[in-house]
């Protein structure tokens, strides 16, 4: 007779990303704050100190968790305006790529939007890192096609900060409507925003 089959164990990596994807639904649907080590480990299926081993703490689960869907957002922002001649469409494709993301990574957009429910804790300061880091490609984007005049740096960074907050509004909105796609809310946000931009466009 032979003995019991031995479970094979998973790559560290395979796990680390098994525990995140998990702890992002749980922070999505419960919040922050309701969110238990317990019950993440119990839907991996490990136990709550593996889970500590990874990660160190609560908070620590959560900083990965951002950071992740901070880069995943970075990624796709700037996959869509490679390469992109022309102002206008450079904007609508960083613009829709990133109404994508808040449609089709819900969970990680959930988590990059509740900054209110994190004030006091080193996750905060992560949110406006992801804030930032938008508004850094935005501004730099903009810094190729047009003509900031006098004004310089201060104008594109003062722009790009009212890009990424009106988008991040209307991102929120579309999730109380479904029907509005997010070609339909890349629309919308040009018919706002390039109005003002066109007239300083080289």
């Amino acid at each position: 007779m032979t003995g019991p089959t031995r479970r094979k164990r998973m790559p560290r990596a395979q796990r680390e990303q098994q525990m995140l994807e998990v702890a992002e639904a749980v922070f999505a649907e419960r919040g922050f704050a309701a969110a238990s080590m317990d019950e993440i480990a119990e839907r991996v299926g490990v136990s709550k100190p593996m889970l500590y081993e990874y990660f160190n703490s609560k908070e620590g689960l959560l900083l990965a968790c951002v950071a992740q869907a901070r880069a995943e957002l970075r990624e796709v922002t700037e996959r869509a305006v490679a390469g992109q001649t022309d102002a206008r469409e450079a904007l609508r494709s960083g613009l829709r790529a990133f109404f994508v993301f808040a449609r089709e990574r819900r969970q990680g957009w959930s988590l990059l939007r509740h900054e209110l429910a994190l004030i006091g804790t080193s996750a905060s300061d992560a949110l406006e890192d992801t804030r930032r880091q938008q508004t850094d490609l935005i501004a730099k984007l903009m810094a190729q096609y047009f003509d900031a005049g006098e004004a310089g740096h201060i104008l594109l960074e003062a722009t790009a900060e009212l890009v990424v907050g009106a988008c991040e509004r209307l991102a929120i909105w579309c999730e109380q409507h479904d029907e509005v796609t997010p070609d339909l809310a890349t629309d919308l946000a040009m018919e706002v925003l390039w109005t003002g931009l066109s007239l300083r466009a080289q």
